[in-house]
């Protein structure tokens, strides 16, 4: 606030639609949580007021009376101290008013009502200061008492915030239909519970079968040694993915989804090869020509391993809504590992590679010259359509709140892809580049910063998405327990305040833009830690509990932020929750028993917590290398050296790479979701073999990573719960 005093007018006018209603556009500024509820007029919410100025490491707060006629008083600042505020309100009078409690920055605020109805404003740490962890709870009581009171001020409040739908019942529940992956997720439900015997039977049933699969790769080597190779290119297509996938804190999508887009990636190496032979064909070119295995290759290849994107949106149309900008980098990145298996398998068949790539990120080529000095990188199919992706998720999910320049991100990186594919497949085809070109591909790193941008990618789009993500509290069920680095996060809003404060409002609107995403950076980075810390402790005690609370937490967590990711994106459309809201919340009150997290509430309004967590482990990072002889990055190269091989393999080796084919197509496409049947061991030692089906079924060769971390869970000692608290 400036020297000269505020009147109360200018303040209000600011934040205010009227004495007792915020401002629409207000509201909508900046990713505000807003809740109304219905509470008397006494200490406990002062002390709530007072709390939640606090949490945002404010020193003084802003308050006022909102009526017209006190529309020329001065506002008052006052420190955040309970006895101050309550000695100010008692200076008016007797008689009650309405009045507002904000912050410097107009960032936050609370309107308080003569009644009972009170309003809360701004980011979710100061709303759950004064209203509790439960934010939609407290917004579904609101409502249930709104409407059977029948009192017209709750009422115009409840639909004015959203807490209940204006308009008729049967239009407040007619919304988007479900698409084709909600049908098979909802006929996949309904199966586990109507015919459990059924389902535990093809779970036995396909766990054994990949491990079957698993022994056939290891015996294939023995009858056709050139199949050696098949079971490495599986393990480190499996390594790949699960770095990206852990390093991605707020990814909406499972890891079995992953591994089947990678399984499509696999098949469109066929349909890639082809079109390119077309293209050169129909040009009058060899297909080794120079302008083949270079122009024509790198745009059919960069634009085919996309296309897995547009299968996703065809079959989950209502899904696409709810991703995360880091669910487009790891289904790019899963498209891309799989297009370079199938083609560094094929290759290897044919020309046998004894150097091993690096286990970061693996899948590069390099080429060498004659005296070991690097000539051209490429760092793998995987990273550069993982980036191309990640950087068309930023702006997808970014562009309402960065604006439309988030779209040169996606241009960036094609353009930095398509000069690194084609400098190496230049020099594989023994070609030179234009100097531009040969120019530009230096300044952009050469292919050596690929890797590191993608990991800068995956950085900013978790940051962006957990953003996201906290401003969706009104309709998301909570962590559990109380929020661990209550002291980082209340800096880091008191950093931001402060520096919102003295930023001019005359000052050009792009420096202005500029200086306020530099403030909002300390809130993004605490948020994201706050939360990935959050998640780390509560999977941790659920860990303790045994898998099943350990996988059941998983399961929801992802469920949570991609409904939370739904209701961030959505800007208010109408959109598609899956599961549905009443669910969530159901699983998040069982979650909290099952936890000993049950209860917790840190506000003015007592509210039930819920429980959810998610799974924090620890990766190899080992350097980033790749080997010396270089793989041709040309399907057509590939597809040319898998006939070459099936030519003189005979009958006998036919034989053994289509079971080969089979086996990695099951191993990537099946057993690697999180397990939902796990044996009891009281019924184990009763029952041993009726339990081996369980065993089987919660034990596949992809879900033996979900294991692990509950053993080890279960031999963690009891102080471990301290980590998370009520």
């Amino acid at each position: 606030m400036q020297e000269q005093a505020m009147l109360a007018r200018d303040l209000v006018l600011r934040v205010c639609a009227g004495p007792t209603e915020f401002d629409p556009q207000w509201v909508r500024a900046g990713g505000k949580v807003t809740t109304p509820f219905s509470v008397p007029r006494d200490r406990n919410l002062i002390r709530g007021i007072v709390d939640a100025g606090r949490a945002l490491g404010v020193e003084r707060l802003l308050v006022c009376r909102t009526r017209g006629e006190f529309s020329y008083e001065p506002v008052t600042e006052v420190p955040p101290h309970t006895e101050t505020l309550v000695d100010l309100i008692r200076g008016w009078g007797n008689e009650p008013t309405d009045f507002l409690v904000c912050v410097e920055d107009f960032s936050a605020a609370v309107l308080v009502a003569a009644n009972e109805l009170t309003i809360a404003s701004g980011p979710a740490d100061f709303v759950r200061e004064i209203v509790g962890s439960d934010i939609p709870g407290v917004r579904e009581e609101f409502a249930a008492k709104a409407q059977r009171t029948k009192r017209p001020e709750l009422l115009s409040a409840a639909q004015r915030y959203h807490c209940i739908e204006p308009g008729a019942r049967h239009s407040r529940n007619r919304g988007p239909g479900p698409d084709l992956y909600e049908r098979l997720s909802r006929r996949a439900e309904r199966a586990r519970v109507g015919s459990p015997r059924a389902v535990r039977s093809l779970r036995a049933a396909r766990g054994g079968w990949n491990w079957l699969m698993v022994v056939l790769l290891l015996v294939a080597p023995l009858s056709a040694p050139e199949l050696g190779p098949a079971l490495p290119v599986l393990l480190l297509t499996f390594v790949l993915l699960f770095q990206l996938a852990f390093l991605a804190r707020s990814r909406t999508v499972s890891f079995a989804t992953l591994m089947r887009v990678a399984a499509i990636g696999v098949f469109l190496l066929w349909p890639v090869a082809l079109l390119e032979g077309a293209i050169v064909g129909l040009a009058g070119l060899e297909p080794y020509d120079a302008l083949g295995y270079t122009y024509v290759a790198v745009t059919v290849e960069e634009a085919a391993k996309l296309s897995p994107l547009l299968f996703f949106a065809f079959l989950a149309r209502r899904r696409m809504r709810r991703l995360a900008a880091v669910d487009f980098l790891l289904l790019g990145a899963a498209s891309g590992a799989g297009f370079q298996s199938a083609e560094r398998l094929f290759t290897e068949f044919s020309v046998p590679n004894a150097n091993s790539p690096g286990l970061f990120l693996p899948g590069g080529s390099t080429i060498s010259g004659p005296g070991g000095e690097v000539l051209a990188i490429f760092s793998g199919h995987a990273v550069v359509t993982g980036l191309i992706a990640g950087a068309l998720g930023l702006a997808i999910v970014g562009r309402r709140r960065y604006g439309n320049w988030t779209w040169l991100l996606p241009l960036l990186a094609v353009a930095l892809v398509y000069l690194e594919h084609l400098h190496f497949n230049a020099l594989l085809a023994a070609a030179t580049l234009d100097p531009v070109s040969t120019f530009l591909h230096r300044v952009l790193g050469g292919g050596a910063l690929t890797p590191w941008l993608l990991l800068l990618v995956l950085v900013f789009a978790v940051g962006m998405d957990h953003r996201l993500i906290a401003s969706a509290a009104e309709s998301t069920p909570p962590l559990p327990g109380r929020a661990p680095l209550a002291r980082l996060r209340r800096w880091a809003h008191g950093r931001s305040v402060s520096t919102r404060v003295r930023v001019p409002a005359d000052i050009a609107p792009t420096f202005r833009r500029t200086a306020l995403v530099g403030a909002d950076l300390p809130i993004t980075l605490a948020t994201t830690v706050t939360a990935i810390v959050h998640e780390f402790a509560a999977a941790t005690r659920a860990a303790r509990r045994g898998p099943g609370a350990l996988c059941d937490t998983l399961r929801f967590l992802r469920r949570r932020r991609a409904n939370a990711m739904g209701e961030a994106r959505s800007q208010g459309r109408p959109w598609r929750r899956h599961p549905s809201q009443e669910e969530l919340a159901g699983q998040a009150r069982e979650l909290s028993f099952r936890l000993g997290l049950a209860g917790t509430a840190t506000g003015a309004v007592a509210v039930s917590a819920a429980a959810l967590a998610v799974l924090v482990g620890v990766t190899q990072w080992g350097a980033w290398s790749a080997p010396g002889t270089a793989e041709p990055a040309y399907a057509v190269a590939a597809l040319d050296h898998l006939q070459n091989w099936l030519a003189r393999a005979g009958t006998g080796g036919m034989v053994w790479t289509a079971l080969v084919g089979v086996a990695l197509t099951s191993l990537l496409s099946m057993g690697n979701g999180v397990p939902y049947a796990h044996p009891r061991m009281r019924e184990f030692l009763r029952a041993p073999s009726a339990n081996t089906g369980v065993i089987l079924g919660m034990l596949a060769p992809g879900q033996v990573g979900y294991a692990l971390p509950a053993l080890v869970g279960l031999a963690l000692p009891r102080r471990a719960d301290r980590l998370l608290t009520r």
